[in-house]
């Protein structure tokens, strides 16, 4: 049995589909309403916030897999995210179950320095020190040596399906509409972007690799980091539009952000977008050299396809 906890989200629905076609049909999917993605799928419902209700909806698994999220609310970060994370790594324990847990970047220093797996975390702003204080959460878990342990982190995703992300919503979205693309802070910085289904099939074969456990991995992103100027005119020429774009000046985003919580919530992230943005994948794609990273092209075309 393997569990995913958190399961509605576009990353554990991929991670369902790859693990049934990859690994197991006996797969458990829990969230407070879960959904089958599976015709096999075993759905318990249960708030992650409750640690009996946790612990029974894990018992029986061989592996956890932790991929909840929540709003882009500091306060309910605060309040909610270590607890739902406690509740499952006692849960993982309970019932020695592995534990794979899908990280981001909030809590690595947003300058221009390459980020690698052994980056030390200067998180700035209030998400950036919860997600910090996740990390050296299943760190000592890790450590403790009870059960086998793993981190899988990503970089901003983009994707098909219902994935949430400034370049999905700014970029990829508005342009498939003819609208123009809007960029936050600047054009001329290069990022790395993930594709979604790679982060899920990613996750999917680490939780099976019985020696990727006991470390943290970066999950595999293609070599090129496009600035968003370049991949504005990448997913432009994908869509048959004319690559077209505003760059949103910080102080606006920040202007934006006294009047309207989702944009206030995000500013402590403007940073990043003032600078190269580089996450390096070298590690992953290293011992699994035969891992097939999604260029951005296919990737735009695979959206492209399914909004058509």
């Amino acid at each position: 049995m393997q569990t995913i906890l958190g399961a509605n989200g576009q990353i554990a629905i991929e991670l369902a589909r790859e693990l049934d076609h990859r690994a197991t049909d006996d797969i458990r999917l829990v969230s407070r309403n879960p959904r089958a993605v599976n015709p096999t799928d075993h759905l318990v419902s249960a708030d992650l916030l409750d640690p009996a209700r946790t612990a029974q909806a894990v018992r029986g698994s061989e592996i956890v897999y932790f991929t909840a999220g929540l709003p882009a609310d500091t306060e309910l970060w605060q309040r909610q995210f270590p607890t739902m994370l406690r509740s499952a790594l006692d849960a993982a324990r309970a019932a020695g179950a592995g534990f794979v847990y899908f990280d981001n970047t909030y809590m690595y220093p947003q300058d221009a320095r390459v980020q690698t797996e052994d980056t030390s975390f200067a998180p700035v702003g209030p998400k950036g020190r919860v997600r910090a204080d996740m990390a050296e959460m299943v760190l000592e878990e890790m450590n403790r040596g009870d059960i086998p342990v793993l981190i899988a982190r990503a970089p901003e995703f983009y994707g098909p399906g219902r994935t949430q992300s400034f370049t999905n919503t700014l970029v990829i979205d508005r342009i498939a509409a003819g609208k123009r693309a809007l960029v936050p802070v600047r054009d001329d910085r290069r990022r790395t972007l993930i594709w979604t289904p790679d982060a899920s099939r990613a996750l999917a074969l680490l939780g099976n690799t019985a020696d990727a456990f006991g470390q943290t991995w970066h999950l595999p992103t293609p070599e090129e980091h496009p600035t968003y100027r370049e991949f504005v005119a990448r997913a432009a020429s994908v869509f048959g539009r004319p690559p077209r774009h505003t760059v949103v000046p910080r102080w606006a985003l920040s202007a934006v952000g006294a009047f309207s919580p989702g944009a206030r919530e995000i500013r402590e992230l403007l940073p990043r977008y003032a600078q190269d943005n580089l996450f390096d994948s070298a590690k992953f794609r290293t011992r699994f050299a035969n891992f097939a990273v999604t260029d951005h092209r296919s990737g735009l075309e695979i959206i492209r396809a399914a909004v058509a």
